[in-house]
């Protein structure tokens, strides 16, 4: 590394393509090479942490994929995307991590057979790794309370008997006072809002998963530089 000053980054202008960055970067640049983390961080991010399960060690093979990129950024073409070369770096670091340690790695290429495989089975099946279940019960159980209060009024109580109460469309029209055809349309569009509220709440979750703020964008960039930089001016890439 020359020396360059981690703030100096934000000298750099948002608008450097990556291949200009990636190009700075190559020739010693290393403002240009922050840039490159910050701007791909999430990404990168997620990308390990989908095949480790693990925020810790997926923060760890990040930083090892970022001194891998650093020492190959020589070889990079500016034909090509750099997000995709670095995402191909991070999967190789993530996967051999997981053959290290003894772990089975299925090619990404691979046909599934999900045929009788469920969620339950996947999510018994690796104790360690899943969620708080009484904690996620109760999570989406507040949700679809939410979501069941905010149906209209001739909606609610039909739904709440037919669905929640499992109550016959007959017994249902018998204590509403209402025809079976009424029952069973606001029953079928009352699960339609339900099924609109749940995806519009499922797709902000989505957005939000394995959430990526600016503590651990700062962690990793200043991890990356300062192993760099410990390298007292080795030869760059």
């Amino acid at each position: 590394m020359h020396g360059t000053a981690l703030a100096t980054a934000t000298t750099l202008s948002d608008s450097l393509a990556d291949s200009d960055l990636a190009a700075r970067a190559a020739a010693g640049d290393d403002a240009a090479f922050e840039r490159i983390m910050r701007r791909h961080n999430r990404l990168l991010f997620r990308t390990a942490r989908s095949i480790l399960r693990s925020d810790a060690e997926a923060e760890d093979a990040l930083q090892e994929a970022y001194l891998c990129a650093w020492r190959a950024l020589g070889s990079f073409r500016s034909e090509a995307r750099l997000s995709t070369w670095l995402v191909r770096i991070v999967i190789n670091e993530s996967l051999g991590r997981l053959r290290r340690r003894g772990a089975q790695v299925l090619a990404f290429d691979a046909t599934i057979d999900l045929g009788d495989v469920s969620m339950e089975d996947v999510m018994e099946g690796n104790p360690d790794e899943r969620p708080d279940r009484t904690a996620m019960r109760t999570e989406l159980r507040a949700l679809m309370e939410a979501c069941i209060d905010a149906l209209p009024e001739a909606f609610r109580t039909v739904f709440m008997l037919r669905a929640v109460e499992e109550m016959s469309v007959e017994e249902v029209a018998a204590a509403l006072s209402l025809p079976e055809a009424t029952v069973r349309t606001r029953f079928f569009r009352a699960r339609g809002l339900l099924r609109e509220g749940l995806a519009r709440d499922i797709d902000h979750a989505m957005a939000d998963a394995f959430s990526f703020d600016g503590a651990r964008c700062d962690r990793i960039v200043a991890g990356v530089m300062a192993r760099l930089a410990s390298r007292d001016g080795a030869a760059g890439p």
